[in-house]
């Protein structure tokens, strides 16, 4: 069954495809009880607002779902899908953007075709698994560097020139703007001024930037300054627009070029209409009500700071992603889990080896700008005695699985 299977017949349904039902947001109902969610990724609270809920329902009225029917090279394009390219070209700095269908299978498929197996592959080694999948895909040499080491970088860089002087080929850096469990940026702005040393192209995963990073929300690349030295910009509907699908942003001649190249979107039907118009109205709420990026970050920030002043570990976050790290075993996390939502009606995700060395545990808390400062308050009391229990041994023996 692998690693995340092993257990499914005892954790399907509560630690695994838990079933979160109501309207989407911080209070949802878990097996008939209301709990506070912290694991859904509505960073700007718009899954449910009324202007996004009426478009959306305005494109299905006017349109189906099933609109446009066919892959967008064929038959599946339309004027709403070209002018959200360039609202999201404009938005996130970019001369050119083209829609895909999903995010993990297009970030996949766009790493398959800007490299050949002349080029050269240069990743962080703490990539998103859809990073990880589309590297495997590569048929020529791949090189991974230290999570965030730029000393490490600039060795891979060096055997990366050496190869590619011999294969003629080409170099594709690719990172993360935020990594989504520990909530670190990717050092964009370092890897960039290596182009003054080294040839490459940057690709970075914005998926939790896109939206809440930097002065307007562009990404992280606006938040570190470095717009015009990222190449290939990929941000995702996903997360800070609580829709679905994703784009990829660059110079007209590259992002043609993935237009025309790109086996998933060459292959697969195109985004359906009323998607594409709703995601417009979240693009437009999104750059005009700022509001709600700063309550985001009010939220994120009461809750890193309360947690640090009570002796939590968040490891190295700087963004809104919230990871808490405790010393312990799997059966005592699955115990922890099973504390937090039946005694203290608290819903959070838990991760554990093999994602994190063995001995700690994860508990990861997403804010979001839905949540209130009492939300986080009885969050931090119910942490501190759930740490307190841990302590004394009180999870010990008490799997849930």
């Amino acid at each position: 069954m692998g690693p995340l299977g092993q257990h499914q017949k005892m954790a399907h349904g509560y630690f695994s495809f838990p079933k979160l039902e109501g309207e989407i947001g911080p209070h949802m109902m878990f097996r008939g009880k209301e709990h506070l969610v912290w694991s859904l990724n509505n960073y700007l609270g718009l899954a449910n607002h009324p202007e996004v809920r009426k478009a959306d329902a305005d494109g299905a009225a006017e349109f189906g779902l099933a609109y446009p029917m066919g892959a967008r090279m064929m038959s599946g394009n339309s004027n709403n899908h070209e002018a959200l390219e360039r609202e999201l070209a404009d938005f996130v700095g970019k001369q050119d953007a083209f829609l895909l269908n999903y995010g993990y299978q297009g970030i996949m498929s766009a790493i398959d075709a800007i490299v050949d197996r002349h080029d050269v592959i240069v990743y962080d080694a703490e990539s998103h698994a859809c990073i990880i999948d589309g590297v495997r895909l590569h048929q020529g040499k791949r090189f991974v560097y230290t999570h965030n080491d730029m000393e490490s970088l600039d060795k891979q860089l060096e055997r990366a020139t050496k190869w590619v002087e011999n294969t003629g080929g080409a170099i594709l850096v690719i990172t993360e703007g935020v990594f989504g469990m520990s909530g670190a940026q990717g050092k964009l702005k370092e890897i960039v001024d290596k182009k003054q040393k080294y040839s490459f192209r940057l690709l970075i995963d914005d998926a939790h930037g896109f939206g809440t990073m930097g002065p307007t929300g562009a990404g992280t690349h606006e938040e570190q300054g470095c717009i015009d030295g990222v190449d290939i910009y990929f941000g995702t509907f996903a997360k800070s627009m609580a829709g679905i699908g994703a784009f990829i942003a660059s110079t007209e001649e590259i992002t043609n070029f993935f237009r025309y190249n790109m086996r998933s979107q060459i292959f697969a039907k195109s985004l359906p209409m009323p998607m594409v118009v709703g995601l417009r109205k979240r693009l437009e709420l999104l750059r005009s009500t700022p509001e709600l990026r700063e309550k985001l970050w009010f939220i994120a920030t009461s809750l890193q700071n309360g947690l640090k002043e009570r002796g939590f570990n968040i490891g190295v976050t700087n963004t809104m992603v919230t990871p808490v790290f405790l010393e312990g075993e799997l059966s005592e996390a699955t115990a922890i889990t099973m504390d937090l939502r039946e005694n203290y009606s608290i819903f959070c995700s838990i991760v554990v080896y093999p994602v994190i060395p063995k001995g700690l545990i994860m508990l990861r808390l997403i804010p979001t700008a839905l949540h209130t400062i009492e939300d986080v308050n009885r969050t931090l009391k119910a942490y501190s005695e759930v740490a307190e229990k841990l302590k004394l041994g009180y999870y010990k023996g008490k799997s849930g699985i």
